[in-house]
């Protein structure tokens, strides 16, 4: 499996011959100046935690000129479509659902958080629950990108009935758990082989190291990998 991320919440997942971006905000990504072709190079899913612009990001274009399926909330999906993204390219689901996306399964899970869109004259637009998501590939591998939550006693039956092997971890506090928080869910609630935080060192409201995260899981065996932002990884 490779992994690029992209800085704030945004990953491309290969495994197989799945090519998956997670919450793509590419395009004012203060972490990313290098747009959207490479990351969205041979895409064949888009998956969406939840409707805030900063994972949405550039997902309508990219939709749109690749043909990739959409998997997401039914709201989020319904909105996308609206933005003219083709309704026979959507993989709808809620919270405790679990969809076939040919190659993998992805699972909705809670998230802590809220979902809504920022329109132009000020309102927002209801786009369902925040979502985690579970991934589960055909070698036995799985992968728990946890969206933007704080940390839900909860997170013992995602564990339990899921296993995941990769925690993509939200650490910039004060929109999600802070990094000693994230370090504390990780301990408590999972048996990770491999943690990635995110959601850190882009807007300056957030943290801008990952030092409260590893220093909460010192000791603790877990591996903590904290790619170079748009370099491919092995994970």
């Amino acid at each position: 499996m490779k992994l690029t991320w992209y800085g704030h919440s945004a990953f491309r997942v290969e495994s197989g011959n799945a090519r998956i971006l997670i919450d793509p905000f590419l395009t004012g990504n203060p972490s990313w100046s290098g747009g959207c072709e490479g990351p969205a190079e041979g895409i064949t899913h888009v998956l969406l935690t939840h409707g805030h612009s900063d994972h949405i990001g550039d997902s309508a274009a990219i939709l749109k000129k690749t043909g990739a399926m959409l998997v997401a909330s039914f709201e989020v999906c319904m909105y996308l479509v609206g933005q003219g993204v083709s309704g026979e390219k959507i993989n709808p689901g809620n919270t405790g659902g679990t969809v076939d996306c040919g190659g993998f399964t992805t699972t909705f899970v809670r998230a802590d958080h809220s979902s809504s869109f920022g329109n132009d004259d000020g309102s927002n637009t209801y786009l369902g629950n925040p979502l985690g998501l579970v991934l589960h590939f055909p070698d036995g591998r799985s992968l728990y990108h946890m969206g933007d939550t704080d940390i839900f006693g909860d997170m013992a039956l995602i564990n339990e009935l899921h296993q995941p092997e990769i925690g993509i971890v939200p650490i910039g506090d004060r929109f999600t758990m802070g990094g000693a928080v994230a370090a504390l869910a990780c301990r408590r609630f999972f048996n990770f082989k491999k943690v990635i935080p995110c959601h850190y060192a882009s807007f300056g409201l957030v943290d801008q190291t990952a030092d409260k995260f590893v220093t909460g899981l010192e000791g603790s065996g877990l591996d903590v990998v904290i790619p170079k932002i748009g370099e491919a990884e092995d994970i």
